[in-house]
C-alpha cells in the first residue's frame, strides 16, 4: 500500500512539475513577444523588411503591361528592359525585389473606347504575351503563374510571379465563350466593368445606369466565371451592380484594387462599409489601392480642381495631355497644389476594413502604374512595401496578421473560388 502511495505521489509531482513548467513557458513565450507599438520607427522598418523577404505579398493590380505596351509601341517582340532599375513607372524587377513583393497581378487593361471601336480581344491578346515575354526573357528570375501553388513554389525558387487579371469585361466583347479562352491563356480574374458601363454591367464612373446593375449577359458572365475558378474582381462596379454580383455568384468576390469610402464620401468607386460588410459574408477581399484620391478626401477634391483646369486649359491651348508643352504645365501648375497624403493612410484603409470585419477579409491592390503621381509618400513604388508593413506594426498588427494581409487571405479565398468550380 505504502508503494502504491509512493507511485501515485511521484506521479502527481511529475505532472505538477509539468504543469508549471507549460506555465512557464507559456509566460516566457508571451513576455518575449515583441510589442511592435514601443519600437523606434527604424526598428520597426529594420523588422519590416525582415517581413517583406520572408513573406509571400501578393498585389492585386499593377497596370505594368499598359506602360510595357507605351514603351514598344505595341509591338510584342520588342524586349522591354524590365529587368534593370528604370526612372519611369512605379515598378521593375529591381524595386519588386527590393520591396518583397512576389506575385503582382498584371492588368490586362481594355479601356472603355475598345467598346465601341472593337479589337478589344485583339489587344488583351497583344498585352498577355507582353507579360509572358517578361517571363520567356529572364526565366532565372521571372515565371508565370496561375494558381496559389504556383506562386508558392516560385517564391521557394526565388521567382517573381506574374499572374494575370482582365481589367475590363468589354475584353470578351459580347461571347460568352471569350471567358473560357482567356482563362485558358492564364487570366485568372476579370474587373467586370473600368471607366464606362458595357454588356456586363454599369460603371461608378459612369451616370448612365445603362442597365441598372449587373445585366442579363452579366449574370451570365458571372454564372461562368465561376464555373471556370475565375476570380470575380468587383472594382469600378456602382453599388446596384455589386449587390447584384453578389446575388449571382457561388463563389467569394474580391475587390482587388478599391479603398474605403469612409474616408471619401460619396466616392463610389470606393467600396462602403454595406459592401465590406457583404464581400466578407461571401468570404471575399477587399484589396487596398494606393492612389492619394482613393485615400484621402482632401486630396481627392485638390486633384478634381487641378484636373478640371487642366481640361479647360488644354481646350484653350488646342492640346492633349500627351503633348510635350502641356505635359511641362501640367507638372509645373500641378507641383505645389496638392495635399501631402502619407503611406500611413493606406495603414488607416487596412485598419478600417479589420474593425469592421476582421483580420481575414483585407489585402493589398496597389495600382501601381494605373494612378500616375498621385501615390503617397513612403509608398511611390514597389520597393517601399515594408514602409506599409512598418505602419501595420506601429499600429500593433503582428507578424502573422500582417502575413494574413500579405497574402494568406488572398491565397484562402482564391482556393474557395476554386474549390466552388470543382463543386459544379
Amino acid at each position: 500500500m505504502t508503494c502504491t502511495k509512493t507511485v501515485i505521489m511521484k506521479k502527481n509531482m511529475i505532472l505538477a512539475l509539468a504543469a508549471l513548467c507549460m506555465w512557464a513557458c507559456g509566460q516566457s513565450t508571451e513576455q518575449n513577444e515583441t510589442d511592435y507599438t514601443q519600437l523606434s520607427d527604424e526598428e520597426r522598418l529594420e523588422i519590416a523588411h525582415e517581413i517583406a523577404n520572408s513573406t509571400i505579398i501578393v498585389d492585386g493590380h499593377m497596370d505594368l503591361p499598359l506602360r510595357i505596351y507605351s514603351q514598344t509601341d505595341g509591338n510584342p517582340e520588342l524586349t522591354y528592359d524590365f529587368i534593370n532599375r528604370q526612372a519611369e513607372g512605379n515598378i521593375d524587377y529591381v524595386r519588386a525585389r527590393e520591396g518583397g513583393v512576389d506575385a503582382p497581378f498584371m492588368a490586362i487593361y481594355i479601356p472603355a473606347s475598345y467598346q465601341e471601336t472593337g479589337g478589344a480581344i485583339g489587344l488583351a491578346d497583344t498585352l498577355i504575351m507582353m507579360v509572358e515575354k517578361l517571363a520567356s526573357s529572364w526565366p532565372d528570375k521571372i515565371a508565370m503563374a496561375y494558381s496559389p501553388q504556383d506562386i508558392k513554389d516560385n517564391f521557394e525558387k526565388g521567382l517573381l510571379s506574374l499572374p494575370m487579371g482582365i481589367e475590363n469585361a468589354a475584353a470578351i466583347e459580347d461571347d460568352l465563350s471569350n471567358l473560357e479562352y482567356f482563362f485558358e491563356k492564364g487570366i485568372r480574374y476579370m474587373t467586370l466593368t473600368h471607366g464606362k458601363d458595357n454588356l456586363v454591367g454599369d460603371s461608378s464612373y459612369d451616370d448612365s445606369e445603362t442597365h441598372g446593375g449587373l445585366s442579363d449577359f452579366g449574370k451570365e458572365v458571372v454564372k461562368e466565371m465561376n464555373r471556370l475558378g475565375m476570380i470575380i474582381d468587383v472594382s469600378h462596379i456602382t453599388d446596384k451592380t455589386f449587390f447584384d454580383v453578389a446575388e449571382v455568384s457561388k463563389a467569394p468576390i474580391v475587390a482587388t484594387h478599391s479603398s474605403v469610402r469612409n474616408f471619401t464620401p460619396g466616392f463610389e468607386r470606393n467600396v462602403s462599409d454595406e459592401i465590406i460588410k457583404k464581400i466578407a459574408e461571401k468570404d471575399g477581399l477587399v484589396m487596398i489601392t494606393f492612389g492619394g484620391s482613393f485615400l484621402d478626401q482632401a486630396y481627392a477634391d485638390a486633384n478634381a480642381e487641378i484636373r478640371a483646369h487642366i481640361v479647360r486649359w488644354l481646350e484653350e491651348n488646342n492640346l492633349t495631355y500627351r503633348d510635350a508643352e502641356a505635359q511641362e504645365y501640367i507638372r509645373q501648375y500641378s507641383a505645389d497644389k496638392k495635399p501631402s497624403v502619407h503611406v500611413s493612410k493606406v495603414a488607416e484603409h487596412i485598419d478600417h476594413v479589420i474593425k469592421l470585419v476582421g483580420i481575414d477579409h483585407v489585402g493589398l491592390g496597389s495600382d501601381f502604374d494605373g494612378v500616375g503621381d498621385t501615390l503617397p509618400e513612403g509608398l511611390k513604388d514597389a520597393s517601399m512595401y515594408p514602409n506599409l508593413i512598418a505602419e501595420l506594426l506601429k499600429l500593433g498588427y503582428s507578424k502573422e496578421e500582417i502575413e494574413k494581409i500579405c497574402s494568406d487571405n488572398f491565397f484562402r479565398v482564391w482556393e474557395k473560388i476554386l474549390s466552388v468550380a470543382e463543386e459544379g
